[in-house]
């Protein structure tokens, strides 16, 4: 008898599974007291990331289910690698009050929000023909920028007095989330192009 399974395997995804494990990896570590490890494995993701939907084009023969599927996957893997880690490692450096568990939800719900809105965006443009095949600005931050912000943030924090870096810790998931919500259109910078050119 021969097993089948839902979803796709093929090297096109591979990218956005390897996000997720990281994610999930980090979520462990920071729960561990391993922060940096954490910050590591969100970085990780974030490289994951970059690159998925480069890997993802190579294969030319896709069908419209495995786009489709490309989108969602993406954005679940997102919500968890770039919306959960990031409020989990904030919570470890001490976001713990109502205030900060109040502002660590609204963080991933705008996370979720902009995802959400995101794949509406990008399934109706793959559904219609006369729209470019690459889009050149984002609307809204894209919450994948956590993985470059959440980092930085974390590392002016180990820097500063701890009475100091918790008000840094407080207040940049709430700036992020204002900005994956704000509609405001943003350069997409096209990773593919720069690093190989016009291939």
């Amino acid at each position: 008898m021969i097993l089948h399974f839902i979803g796709f395997y093929d090297y096109t995804v591979w990218l956005t599974y390897i996000s997720l494990a990281s994610s999930l990896v980090g979520m462990v570590m920071a729960s561990r007291g391993s922060l940096k490890v954490a910050v590591l494995c969100l970085l990780i993701s974030g490289f994951c990331d970059l690159f998925d939907g480069i890997v993802a084009r190579t294969k030319k023969d896709r069908t419209q289910d495995q786009k489709n599927y490309g989108i969602q996957i993406d954005s679940l893997s997102d919500v968890i690698a770039f919306g959960v880690l990031p409020a989990v490692i904030f919570y470890f450096h001490g976001v713990r009050s109502l205030l900060g568990i109040a502002i660590l939800a609204c963080y991933v719900l705008c996370g979720l929000i902009r995802l959400a809105f995101f794949n509406v965006l990008e399934t109706k443009r793959q559904q219609d023909p006369t729209q470019s095949a690459c889009v050149k600005e984002f609307r809204g931050m894209p919450i994948t920028f956590s993985a470059i912000i959440t980092p930085i943030v974390c590392l002016v924090g180990w820097l500063l007095p701890q009475e100091i870096s918790i008000y840094l810790y407080y207040i940049a998931p709430i700036v992020m989330a204002f900005l994956f919500v704000l509609d405001v259109k943003i350069p997409k910078l096209d990773v593919g192009k720069l690093l190989f050119g016009n291939k």
